[in-house]
């Protein structure tokens, strides 16, 4: 489908209206006030090369296109291309640029992100990658090559929660002719709007946040630059990693609560950052919403709240992580983000397993490391569960 097609024109309406209306018009024929699932593999044409706006469903699927309009509308952007999963939009935006190009990309990127990068593309495509802190002065800049094509930002990032200055990345990026992508998964659009900031693409694992129930697997991307959308629009059709219209509807299902959802888990997830910052038998916490962050101001400038993710130092050992990992009772020890329940997991030996030891050592990805995904709940059932696994572990 053109890249025309795939534009929604929001009405001026708030966020929390426009993730519930936005690209999702009652249903013409019936009348229906749920976007159908499409299921349809192909669409009649009243005449050859003539169509009603959809040809195949790879190309073009009613379900999944509401929900890129909402998507684009929610990142206040023009143009929404959702996709089987976040590393396969990931891939279809590698696509954009050149075999042989360079690409920089912040150290502390997600790993499957970064296993992409040094383990995949690297070897089909020829692309090289600088992987840097773009908050230590002069690193960006000193990076640049005249292969250099595009700039990958994760702020925070997974799972040490850095803060990468967004507006002043792009600067930089518009002056020496980039593509900036920032992968906005842990912010979402309600907390973080890097199309305003001055990305040209933002991109999100909509598995986490998004979806928000830990039932869909899936990745959206979203530009208001037209020719980088067309250019999208021919690399989803030709590599065909698109959402299902089943997990479209399901991710837009979930889409209409994400401002409530994004409120409380930022707010639980506070609470249970100065409640671990005060542990005894807690070394560090990283969190942008606690003074103590070194991105602290940073986050403040370009966001409107600090999330639901937490990552912790425990006072220990490896041993000392698993136990306490293992006597939790609400949160699920388990991989992934964002839904409604409370996860916890270690990076080093899960996630972050494909990231060599020797980087994981440079960015701090040590054995005692402890990421949370604050849900929902009740906060006294948080904090309880919490208090019983440090009980469990004192020595």
């Amino acid at each position: 489908m053109e890249a025309e097609q795939k534009t929604q024109t929001a009405k001026p309406y708030g966020f929390t209206t426009l993730q519930i209306h936005a690209g999702q018009e009652p249903e013409p024929r019936t009348g229906a006030v749920t976007v159908p699932i499409s299921l349809a593999t192909t669409f009649a044409q009243p005449e050859p090369g003539k169509h009603r706006g959809y040809e195949y469903s790879r190309t073009g699927n009613p379900t999944r296109q509401a929900f890129e309009a909402c998507m684009a509308a929610l990142e206040n952007g023009k143009y929404g291309f959702a996709f089987a999963s976040g590393s396969a939009a990931t891939g279809s935006i590698l696509n954009l640029i050149d075999a042989g190009s360079h690409v920089i990309s912040v150290d502390d990127v997600y790993g499957g992100t970064q296993r992409y990068f040094r383990r995949v593309v690297s070897r089909t495509a020829g692309l090289t990658f600088s992987f840097i802190d773009f908050n230590q002065e002069g690193a960006f800049e000193a990076a640049i090559t005249d292969k250099t094509r595009l700039v990958w930002l994760e702020t925070p990032t997974n799972p040490t929660l850095k803060v990468s200055d967004i507006r002043k990345v792009a600067a930089v990026c518009k002056a020496r002719g980039l593509l900036l992508v920032v992968d906005n998964t842990f912010m979402t659009p309600y907390f973080q709007r890097p199309l305003d900031l001055g990305a040209d693409i933002v991109v999100h694992s909509i598995t986490k946040y998004i979806n928000g129930h830990s039932d869909v697997v899936g990745g959206v991307v979203v530009t208001n630059d037209e020719k980088i959308a067309k250019d999208l629009a021919f690399i989803q059709n030709g590599l065909g990693a698109v959402l299902s219209p089943f997990d479209a509807y399901m991710a837009m299902r979930g889409l209409k609560t994400l401002s409530l959802r994004m409120k409380q888990h930022a707010a639980n997830a506070q609470t249970v950052a100065e409640y671990l910052e005060k542990h005894p038998l807690v070394e560090r916490v990283a969190y942008p919403g606690l003074k103590s962050h070194p991105q602290y101001e940073i986050a403040k400038s370009q966001t409107s709240g600090s999330g639901g993710m937490i990552t912790f130092w425990l006072k220990g050992t490896y041993e000392d992580a698993c136990k306490w990992l293992s006597n939790l009772k609400l949160f699920l020890c388990a991989e992934s983000l964002g839904a409604v329940e409370c996860l916890a997991e270690h990076p080093a030996s899960m996630t972050h397993a494909s990231v060599p030891p020797e980087q994981r050592a440079i960015l701090g990805i040590s054995d005692t490391l402890i990421r949370l995904s604050v849900g929902i709940e009740d906060i006294e059932d948080i904090i309880g569960d919490l208090d019983q696994a440090f009980a469990a572990i004192k020595h």
